[in-house]
């Protein structure tokens, strides 16, 4: 059954994100896709592997190139210098794993001895070791009802059971051959697949994305090879990027515990910058190592202080200072996305799934990012934001969240003034609740919890810091002029009145200019059409949002406010997406009869009445002129003759 759009839901739609078919098509590729993963994957792993691998040697490769060194020999001396790196960081670990083995038990008899001087000093660890033995007790007493152990009766003597041992028979030279090979045949095998894909994948890179072109179709053509491009350009240095790195905080990592002490620092190093591929977990991964051998080998606590202090200190800084430098802020991927990746590619390949999560999700986010087919890959799996900031306003003032419209209000406010925030977030988002509204899609409850959360959301900025417009922020710099400050005789309440057009959520356009023009140090009066007895206003505004009203209503509402308050300058809001809509056209053509001021932004408005302002004003002196003392002292003064 299609879907139908729930009443108050935004028909201008969210655009939905592309899927491939239904909700039950996509569930049925997902279990499928599923399937063959879990099925495949002693063919899949190596190409994976392959794959990445390509990636952080195509950049090695371009540069083999550019030193005139043929396609086929640039691509053979990469992969024999990456195989010869890993053979030999392989042959260098291996050493240090003997090594370690060798003295483990050693290692084993330290951590528990001095485990064992720790809880026979006493204290909260004796404590909690003394309860938990008494449960263990406690539990393993007889329950009621089990039959008793029977014990050997002095009629029956007890016998000494006879030692029973089974030797199995000396191996054959085949068997023995038999038994090392096989662990190494699996690995031996996956590691050659994986070197003869990535020389064809390196060497047929061309070929290879003339096809996928092909399959993706080349009606295109520009835009499909352009993305393409883009993508393999993007990984390759981000995975070449989150290589190096990598290697340097294993070294980093090696060399420091050499420092502090601890045995077999090459392998805790090659350990920690292996497990930076695993997001979160990867650290203490790492620090289980080194923390168990600082027990080990320090009577003391130093040691384990110092190995701490190191990784606290070196993640730390990995985390937020260096990878924001290389990746920016981060790499793409939102936190949630990481954590289920990492769960989903362990469940389904094991321990490569865990180091290949993040390379994997990172190119499933970059094919999102240009296939619109899957473009729900990036809105799942991405760190952009879902929605665009006025759909994110219009969704939260549906649901009557003012905390929440409130918090994205102070986010934006410390980057632009109040003025651009209104023109740039909320009134676009007013647009979109009025198109719902006028068509019928808007129920009456939903207005009004969006009524009450708008208000609720300007009564708060009542209040908030503003940044100073464009134009002062700009006054420092040589040449620039600051905006003029507003004549005394515009402070008075109502000197500025702002009417809302009669569209359902002009009224909210009103009060968000009149807020904006207070802030400047107008006095602002919000509907009726008088600004108080005896004073009439210096300026009549009427504010409306693009959909709500017609031009005929346009109009005639300009014309009964001239005619009311005759005499006095008017200033149209015409508030549209594209700055150019039926408002402002209808608008202008009754500016032929009298002037009007005509903006398309609150930004606009206001400078329009500062100008106003500015012009309309008398000049005020500081100090008041003196008066001439001579006339007074003139017998005649305002004298008039009688005609004959």
């Amino acid at each position: 059954m299609p879907d139908t759009p729930s009443p108050g839901a935004n028909t201008r739609g969210v655009a939905a994100a592309g899927v491939p078919g239904s909700g039950l098509q996509l569930l049925q590729g997902a279990l499928l896709v599923g399937a063959v993963l879990y099925f495949g994957r002693e063919l899949l792993i190596p190409l994976v592997l392959a794959v990445l691998l390509s990636f952080v040697l195509a950049p090695v490769t371009r540069l083999l190139r550019r030193v005139h060194l043929p396609r086929a020999a640039s691509v053979l001396v990469a992969v024999v210098l990456a195989g010869a790196v890993i053979f030999g960081m392989g042959a260098l670990i291996a050493g240090q794993a003997t090594s370690l083995a060798e003295n483990l038990p050693a290692y084993q008899t330290a951590v528990s001895e001095k485990l064992g001087r720790l809880q026979a000093s006493g204290g909260l660890l004796d404590r909690v070791t003394g309860a938990m033995q008494e449960m263990g007790r406690g539990a393993g007493a007889e329950k009621p009802g089990t039959p008793a152990k029977t014990s050997a009766t002095p009629s029956q003597p007890a016998t000494d059971p006879i030692p029973v041992e089974i030797h199995n028979p000396e191996p054959t030279p085949f068997e023995m051959i038999r038994r090392v090979a096989e662990p190494l045949l699996g690995p031996l095998a996956t590691a050659g697949i994986v070197a003869i894909l990535v020389i064809f994948i390196l060497l047929y890179r061309e070929d290879l994305r003339d096809r996928l072109i092909r399959l993706a179709g080349a009606r295109d053509l520009h835009r499909t090879m352009a993305a393409m491009d883009d993508a393999a350009y993007r990984l390759s240095r981000f995975f070449l990027a989150q290589t190096g790195m990598n290697t340097a905080f294993g070294l980093f990592v090696a060399a420091a515990l050499w420092a502090i002490g601890i045995p077999n620092p090459l392998l805790w190093g090659f350990v920690a910058g292996l497990m930076r591929f695993v997001p979160f977990i990867g650290v203490f991964i790492t620090i289980t190592g080194p923390v168990l051998l600082a027990l080990a080998v320090d009577p003391g606590w130093s040691t384990l202080v110092w190995v701490l202090a190191l990784f606290a200190v070196s993640e730390m800084l990995m985390g937020q200072v260096v990878e924001p430098l290389v990746f920016g802020h981060s790499t793409g991927l939102s936190p949630i996305a990481v954590i289920a990746a990492a769960t989903f590619w362990t469940w389904l390949w094991g321990p490569i799934g865990l180091l290949l999560a993040v390379p994997l999700t990172v190119c499933l986010v970059v094919l999102g990012r240009h296939v619109d087919r899957l473009e729900f890959l990036e809105v799942m799996l991405g760190d952009s934001p879902p929605l665009d900031p006025e759909e994110t306003f219009y969704q939260r003032a549906l649901a009557g969240d003012a905390d929440a419209l409130a918090e994205q209000a102070e986010k934006c406010l410390k980057e632009q003034p109040l003025a651009d925030y209104f023109d740039g977030v909320a009134l676009p988002a007013l647009r979109l609740a009025q198109a719902d509204a006028v068509h019928g899609a808007l129920s009456p409850e939903r207005r009004d919890a969006l009524q009450r959360s708008v208000e609720l959301l300007i009564e708060d900025l009542e209040e908030a810091e503003d940044l100073p417009p464009a134009t002062a922020t700009e006054a420092e710099a040589p040449g620039a002029e600051a905006p003029p400050p507003v004549p005394a005789a515009w402070h008075v309440p109502g000197a500025v009145l702002c009417l809302p057009g009669r569209g359902p959520f002009d009224a909210l356009a009103a009060v968000m200019l009149g807020q904006v023009l207070q802030r400047r140090g107008f006095g602002v009066q919000i509907g009726g059409l008088a600004a108080g007895p005896g004073a009439p206003p210096k300026l009549i505004c009427l504010c409306l949002i693009e959909g709500g009203s017609s031009a005929a209503t346009a109009r005639y509402l300009l014309r009964r406010a001239r005619r009311r308050l005759p005499g006095t300058p008017a200033l149209a809001l015409a508030w549209a997406p594209d700055q150019d809509g039926t408002l402002a056209a209808a608008l202008k053509s009754e500016s032929q009869a009298a002037p009007l001021l005509l903006a398309g932004s609150l930004t606009e408005a206001l400078d329009l009445a500062t100008e106003q302002a500015g012009h309309a004003a008398p000049p005020v002196l500081t100090t008041p002129a003196p008066r001439p003392e001579a006339p007074r002292q003139e017998p005649d003064l305002g004298v008039v003759a009688a005609p004959a």
